[in-house]
């Protein structure tokens, strides 16, 4: 049986920052809280798998010549390609979810973000995070110790053109305290949730129920 079709379409809520902003914990962080009922959008990609990562869960990790393939074909809602590796957001599953009422979860960046405004300009919600300095980047990435020395400062060097693009986005975040970063998102969800346009139906029936009593 087809999933059933909610009078509300989801929302796609958008995270971007350059690597080690922070992104990838807060994007944890509200799929750890199971009332917010998000999912997130498992990426396709051609970069290798690190160590910390399990295949299917943080990305479905594939070859190139399959992931040209969902391209070409229109399978992918958007793609792009980053530290010369390909990224992309397979199409169907989202809008299964979507037309179910519920809301998707994307961790992607300013490219993939941008394809998808222009496919789903009414659904999208786009948040950059921004680092509290570029030396507290470089500590990040640093700490993190899962890249190479040369593969750090390629991610510093492009993340100056990635901070570059903070216009492009609905809300932008400092992401110097975690705590109050993720608060802040949280109140971005919740706002967005509640706009009008989102839940027209639903509250025009409330609505016409007001107005019908005494």
């Amino acid at each position: 049986m087809p999933p059933q079709k909610s009078e509300r379409r989801g929302i796609v809520l958008i995270l971007s920052s350059p690597s080690g902003a922070g992104k990838t914990t807060l994007t944890r962080m509200l799929l750890q809280d199971r009332r917010l009922d998000l999912t997130l959008s498992i990426s396709v990609t051609t970069r290798p798998r690190r160590t910390s990562e399990v295949d299917g869960i943080h990305y479905r990790f594939i070859a190139q010549r399959q992931f040209e393939a969902m391209r070409d074909s229109g399978e992918l809602l958007e793609w792009a390609q980053v530290h010369g590796n390909f990224y992309g957001t397979p199409r169907q599953p989202v809008e299964e979810l979507l037309a179910q009422g519920r809301d998707a979860l994307f961790d992607i960046d300013y490219q993939g973000t941008q394809q998808v405004r222009q496919k789903m300009p009414t659904e999208a919600v786009t948040v950059f995070i921004l680092p509290p300095s570029m030396k507290e980047l470089r500590a990040r990435l640093e700490r993190r110790a899962e890249d190479s020395p040369e593969t750090i400062e390629n991610r510093l060097n492009n993340a100056r053109n990635e901070i570059s693009r903070w216009t492009q986005y609905d809300y932008v975040l400092v992401n110097d305290d975690l705590q109050a970063a993720f608060d802040d998102l949280l109140a971005i969800l919740r706002s967005e949730r509640l706009r009008r346009p989102r839940r027209t139906e639903s509250v025009a029936a409330f609505v016409d129920k007001l107005l019908s009593e005494g």
